[in-house]
């Protein structure tokens, strides 16, 4: 998935040049085919004014409902109950 977000930032801003507009977090954001969180953009078109490559950009997977937080941490705490019961028993076992 990075290298097609990597992907379409560089043929936006490479389509941009062959035209003979500067690149600029609107033109940019227009030319692309899905939509980009903002800072990803950003840090593209900043990358690129610097050393004219756009880096290798990953995009992080989205937040999880509170439903499943509630259920990831309501697991972790029967696993942590079930390991501190474990050391209990071996600390009361002579």
């Amino acid at each position: 998935m990075s290298s097609e977000i990597t992907q379409a930032l560089e043929q936006a801003i490479a389509a941009l040049v062959a035209e003979g507009k500067e690149p600029s977090v609107a033109l940019i954001k227009s030319r692309l085919s899905r939509p980009l969180p903002m800072p990803l953009i950003i840090q593209a078109l900043q990358a690129w004014k610097k050393s004219a490559k756009v880096p290798k950009i990953e995009q992080c997977a989205a937040p999880q409902t509170q439903e499943a937080r509630i259920a990831q941490l309501e697991q972790q705490v029967a696993d942590l109950t079930a390991r501190l019961a474990q050391l209990e028993k071996r600390a009361a076992d002579p």
